[in-house]
């Protein structure tokens, strides 16, 4: 992959904190002009586009209609896998498209062009589309009580822990799991935005630019770790552990398709098989680490494994009550730095949806 380019210093210095970070064009950095253009509309998104208008206040109903079609995000071929290794399959409606997209940015473009119809993110990307003014809601939650990043420094640093980020260039994805997990490391080492070079990526940005030493710090999936490490550990890169956690693993959907009662039905019936296929990978790690890390991500049998022993049990909560308090911590930890408005997140949940995953798991899978 080439080199980024350097970031544009063209913005006004009255317009840029000291953390490095224009508020005004960080959306549009991030998301695409797509993002960029609702961002614009923030205040008042078309119902066509938002779905702000849509009624989902309809009960669901138990059987999905004959015909119907959803699309589907399924990163790296994940869904797809975990239904075929589990034998979750059979399906009661057709699935269009299953699309390689995992990013919080690029599903929320999805949305928006209506390529896309169920996404699987973490917390932050629902509060991005709520702040740009495109209406969704969360379907089902996964809790992860484990880390899932680390923090990964660039080649040659002498950076120990958290409290050395000061003064540093950090990756910062706004709208992604990646930004709310440096924000409260931050947060809970007592520093400041301010006090700190907050860089406008997006996550597939971060190798290359702590390969080219364009940040000194960037959050890292733990999948990712083992071969950045086993490129650039010899050269003086290393990984900063935390015990910061990004508790929402969830399922979500633009309102306009949760009103469409075929669709919503049809939702309703992928959430079980979803929860089913995440309890059988981790249950069977051998069987993932093979068919997953090894034939389609070209790990060693030992990079899988140490991925693997990393890896949260799923956990369903039959009440969402821990995952909205959560949410409203991220949502005003972002507002508090100026990335979004504040706003009460209770707005972000389809509590029809509330039960569904924990019912189809065994009682050690709903926490």
């Amino acid at each position: 992959m080439p080199p980024l380019s350097p970031l544009s210093s063209a913005a006004s210095a009255s317009a840029v904190s000291r953390s490095g970070v224009d508020r005004r064009v960080f959306l549009s950095s991030l998301l695409g002009v797509a993002a960029a253009a609702g961002l614009s509309g923030c205040a008042g998104a078309s119902a066509a586009d938002s779905g702000s208008k849509a009624d989902t206040s309809a009960p669901l109903s138990e059987k999905v209609p004959r015909g119907t079609e959803l699309t589907i995000a399924s990163y790296q071929g994940v869904q797809q896998l975990q239904f075929k290794l589990a034998g979750l399959a059979d399906l009661p409606f057709a699935v269009s498209d299953w699309v390689n997209i995992g990013a919080g940015p690029d599903v929320i473009n999805a949305f928006r062009a209506k390529s896309l119809d169920v996404g699987n993110n973490a917390g932050i990307p629902p509060i991005q589309a709520h702040y740009q003014g495109f209406d969704a809601k969360i379907v089902a939650i996964n809790i992860t009580r484990k880390p899932n990043y680390l923090f990964a420094t660039k080649p040659g640093s002498d950076i120990k822990d958290v409290r050395d980020f000061k003064g540093k260039k950090l990756a910062f994805s706004q709208g992604q799991a990646q930004g709310v997990v440096l924000l409260r490391a931050l947060k809970q080492a007592g520093i400041a935005y301010d006090d700190v070079n907050l860089v406008p990526l997006t996550s597939n940005q971060f190798l290359t630019a702590l390969q080219a030493g364009q940040v000194d710090i960037a959050p890292l999936a733990n999948s990712q770790a083992p071969a950045y490490l086993k490129q650039y550990g010899s050269k003086g890169a290393h990984t900063i552990d935390t015990d910061v956690v990004d508790l929402l693993n969830l399922l979500w959907a633009p309102t306009s398709v949760l009103a469409d009662r075929a669709k919503a039905a049809a939702v309703a019936a992928y959430i079980p098989r979803w929860a089913k296929g995440q309890v059988w990978a981790y249950e069977h790690p051998d069987a993932w680490n093979e068919e997953f890390y090894v034939k389609t991500q070209n790990l060693t049998l030992a990079q899988a494994q140490s991925i693997t022993e990393l890896a949260n049990k799923p956990l369903f909560p039959p009440s969402w009550d821990e995952a909205v308090k959560w949410e409203q911590e991220t949502a005003d930890l972002l507002a508090e730095g100026g990335f979004v408005k504040g706003f009460k997140v209770d707005s972000l949940f389809d509590r029809r949806f509330e039960a569904i995953a924990a019912k189809a798991v065994p009682a050690e899978y709903r926490r």
